[in-house]
């Protein structure tokens, strides 16, 4: 299907380009959306009446857009999780997970503005984009643990296996330093070891 775009579409065209494309990704995406009209010969006509407003239009929101990205560049936003030891989630953080934290942190983001290349399944600190306008995109990192303190300990650089090797190291650190205990409270039993008579060894060694 041929179409006119009346914006900028990722790896399609510029506005005003007459492309072809699947009836399904028309039908589905470009033309709900208001991105494309069908390339009808009363359309290419509308379109190139209208041009000039599109275009004024076009450049407002795109200032619009990049104002908001000079805010969001480089932002990092918490999601908390449950996930196992070995860091896997158990589910997955989603697009709407993502937009639901930034609007939380007084930046206005749609879910569909997120784009994520595959879902995050994984503790750790994540980077995506999201995309402002056609023409504006802001990066972002999303920091996903299993509470606040995690979250933080990941983002001074500490990943979630180094996290856990720290956790075990504690452990056998505790273990080992409870047999030392253990050991040291056995040979101060031993240091009085009683006779056969009914003395101790010390007494024994006083009296001979």
């Amino acid at each position: 299907m041929d179409v006119v775009l009346l914006e900028r579409v990722a790896k399609l065209g510029q506005m005003g380009d007459v492309v072809s494309v699947k009836q399904g990704f028309a039908r589905n995406y470009l033309l709900p959306q208001g991105k494309a009209l069908r390339a009808t010969e009363g359309n290419l006509k509308r379109f190139e009446a209208e041009r000039a407003q599109l275009e004024a239009r076009n450049l407002e929101t795109k200032k619009e857009a990049e104002a908001l990205a000079a805010r969001l560049n480089d932002q990092t936003f918490v999601v908390i999780r449950s996930a196992s030891d070995a860091g896997a989630l158990y589910g997955s953080v989603t697009p709407r997970d993502i937009a639901e934290a930034a609007t939380a942190e007084g930046f206005s983001v749609d879910k569909a503005q997120v784009r994520l290349e595959k879902p995050i399944k994984e503790l750790g600190i994540h980077g995506l984009s999201v995309v402002l306008h056609p023409e504006v995109d802001a990066n972002i990192a999303v920091n996903v643990a299993r509470s606040q303190e995690e979250a933080e300990l990941q983002a001074s650089g500490k990943s979630i296996q180094d996290l856990q090797a720290e956790a075990d190291a504690e452990a056998e650190f505790d273990i080992a330093e409870l047999f030392d205990e253990v050991g040291a409270a056995a040979l101060d039993d031993d240091d009085t070891i009683v006779t056969s008579g009914g003395e101790s060894d010390d007494e024994a060694d006083e009296r001979g």
